[in-house]
């Protein structure tokens, strides 16, 4: 009863509204929804350190740069989390062939603690937590850290990127890492220096498989906007 109330209060005081058409009632209506056009097609992806690159669609497409954003920026839209996520998934149904992730843990990147404690939630766990239920697989939220201060990267170009994610992870607890696959996960893949360093600290502890997932995957400048 209290959380039925809550919710109404929510819905009277904050009500929801589709960051494409303004429709009131909801984040993503199914009108705009359909305007995105996420690809069943994967070709596989090179990237740094990964073995391979999953994403539904390029950041470049206004609506979800919209969803993104609102999702990770203030007043931070938490439930963003979900359309996004379905997304993802509506990319793997779409596919002649579903890629098997049966022996993969799903990771989030990190973010450092001062960065959570002002967005109040981790957007990639949130898109994570969605995928695990979806791909029915394991979560694990203590296996990789973020052991150093980092700035946005979108603030930043080619090499101050690098410097600015090097060194910044580590598995503290590396008994959970040794021999296991991993999917990790975050909102947008673009240089890929952040995934890079990531995978990095998960082969140092004996990470076997490391495959990327996001919801969206943006060229250098993309993002800033």
């Amino acid at each position: 009863m209290r959380k039925k109330l809550g919710n109404l209060l929510m819905e009277i005081f904050f009500p929801k509204f589709c960051s494409g058409c303004r429709r009131e009632g909801t984040y993503l209506c199914d009108d705009c929804r359909a305007v995105l056009e996420v690809s069943g097609f994967h070709q596989k992806a090179l990237c740094p350190g990964l073995e391979d690159l999953y994403f539904p669609l390029e950041y470049k497409n206004p609506l979800l740069k919209a969803l993104i954003r609102r999702l990770k920026y203030e007043p931070f839209i938490k439930e963003l989390a979900e359309p996004l996520s379905e997304l993802i998934t509506s990319h793997f149904q779409l596919m002649d062939k579903t890629p098997c992730f049966s022996n993969f843990t799903l990771i989030p990147i990190p973010l450092t603690e001062r960065r959570q404690r002002w967005r109040g939630f981790n957007q990639a766990e949130e898109i994570a937590g969605h995928l695990a239920s979806f791909f029915e697989l394991s979560l694990s939220t203590d296996t990789l850290f973020r052991i150093k201060e980092t700035l946005p990267q979108t603030k930043m170009e080619g090499e101050e990127r690098k410097a600015n994610v090097s060194g910044a992870f580590a598995c503290i607890k590396g008994g959970k890492v040794k021999g296991k696959n991993f999917l990790l996960v975050d909102d947008v893949y673009t240089t890929g220096f952040t995934m890079k360093e990531a995978v990095l600290a998960l082969k140092r502890k004996g990470a076997k498989r490391i495959i990327g997932i996001t919801a969206a995957r943006a060229v250098p400048g993309q993002d800033a906007s």
